[in-house]
């Protein structure tokens, strides 16, 4: 994946969380009343600071603000009905299970005595008390396109060649960038020096800048120049720094320096063979709490105590989450995801979530046969469209239901809250 990519949740993901668990309680949904809205409806009065927070759980019709109608969903449509507890698992970066606002909502693997060291359960994971981390201590991944550049084998030449070409157009785009980065550095250094030789001082604010005043055409040009630099709202050596830290990427990019990178080796694991399951750890947190806070914040989305005036609010107010630490910065191992679906459905949960994508798949096959045993188990997952605008009915977007993106071997729910207009 480019990076690790937020979700937003459907409106009919909020009902499922909502507290049913099983396709025979999700069927009930249709009988559900649509909440319409007046083609006239805005917001006329500026948002209050706890809008501004909850927005997206507020209401067109009832609050005037276009959010999800999440409270007016469990004060109207919930109302008096009797929810089941749902387990859902959350296939990401990680958790952090000690949050104030989920660690009482975190999944605990009642078939487990915690810290024996022993499988209790016979799952083949030792002490999975909370869930379970398929990436050890790994934080940092190479890109699916570079794994296949570096081993050929995995794919057929038609993908390889594929892979190869987003390779070449990013060196190719890295040199261009490079001069462009290195000519705005010396551009900058050269202004920067020009307005502190008219002004008799090495540092100036933005004030100063604005009010220098000269007959002298290179001052004039220098003081173009800083108003566009200081306009990114950092200082002069900020502002270097930043665009040397860019610079110094291309350079690696240049080099190949990730294309070198072996970072799975660090989990001992062979990840192009399915049938050895047994890597990872019971740290669901991975080593760096600081690099799972987009699994927090998703995790956050879904089930964070409502009501309890601590940070934000989550959807569902009746739902364990379980973790499975799978998606690394960088691209996720198709074994990763595969095993981390048939994991989560092992032990109960009935919604998962995968918040990640990537352009290529060696191993579809391997998630194709999880999906089509999550389905099986009447288990719905929830995957992201990506942050690209791609129509993801002509472009790759794995993983997904559909090996030729038109007949999909899992069953679809056609229910969903309606918003008429």
């Amino acid at each position: 994946m480019n990076s690790i990519k937020p979700i937003c949740l459907s409106a009919f993901a909020i009902l499922v969380l909502a507290g049913c668990g099983a396709q025979k309680q999700v069927s009930s949904f249709s009988s559900l009343t649509a909440i319409s809205a007046p083609l006239n409806v805005k917001k006329t009065a500026p948002l209050e600071e706890n809008e501004l927070k909850r927005w997206s759980h507020l209401d067109i019709v009832k609050d005037t603000i276009p959010g999800m109608s999440v409270d007016r969903a469990y004060a109207e449509l919930l109302k008096g009905k009797q929810g089941v507890k749902v387990i859902v698992g959350i296939v990401d970066s990680g958790v952090d299970i000690e949050h104030e606002d989920l660690k009482s909502v975190v999944w605990t693997n009642a078939k487990e005595i915690p810290g024996n060291g022993i499988d209790d359960d016979n799952n083949g994971y030792i002490d999975d008390i909370h869930g379970w981390n398929f990436l050890g201590d790994i934080t940092k991944e190479n890109l699916e396109y570079e794994r296949i550049i570096k081993k050929k084998d995995l794919v057929d030449e038609v993908t390889y060649l594929e892979a190869k070409k987003i390779n070449d157009d990013k060196i190719a785009e890295a040199n261009l960038g490079k001069v462009r980065l290195e000519q705005m550095i010396i551009a900058t250094t050269t202004a920067d020096e020009q307005i502190a030789k008219e002004l008799g001082k090495a540092i100036y604010t933005i004030e100063e800048l604005n009010a220098v005043e000269s007959k002298d055409a290179p001052v004039m040009e220098s003081k173009v120049v800083m108003q566009r630099m200081l306009s990114y709202g950092m200082s002069v050596v900020e502002l270097e720094d930043a665009i040397q830290g860019d610079i110094d990427g291309m350079i690696s990019i240049l080099n190949g320096d990730n294309l070198k990178q072996n970072y799975r080796e660090v989990v001992g694991d062979k990840p192009n063979d399915i049938n050895d399951t047994k890597y990872g750890n019971n740290n669901v947190m991975g080593p760096d709490k600081e690099k799972i806070l987009h699994g927090t914040h998703v995790a956050g989305i879904v089930a964070q105590v409502r009501n309890n005036n601590i940070g934000g609010d989550g959807i569902a107010n009746n739902v364990e989450i379980l973790t499975v630490r799978a998606v690394p910065d960088g691209d996720e191992y198709d074994k990763d995801i595969a095993l981390g679906i048939r994991y989560a459905v092992d032990n109960g949960a009935k919604v998962i979530n995968g918040s990640f994508g990537k352009s290529f798949s060696p191993h579809k096959q391997w998630v194709y046969d999880a999906i089509k045993y999550a389905e099986k188990k009447d288990v719905l997952i929830v995957h992201a469209a990506g942050n690209d605008a791609k129509d993801i009915d002509s472009f790759n977007n794995y993983p997904n239901d559909s090996d030729d993106k038109k007949t999909e071997f899992a069953r679809q729910y056609d229910y969903y809250w309606s918003v008429e207009f």
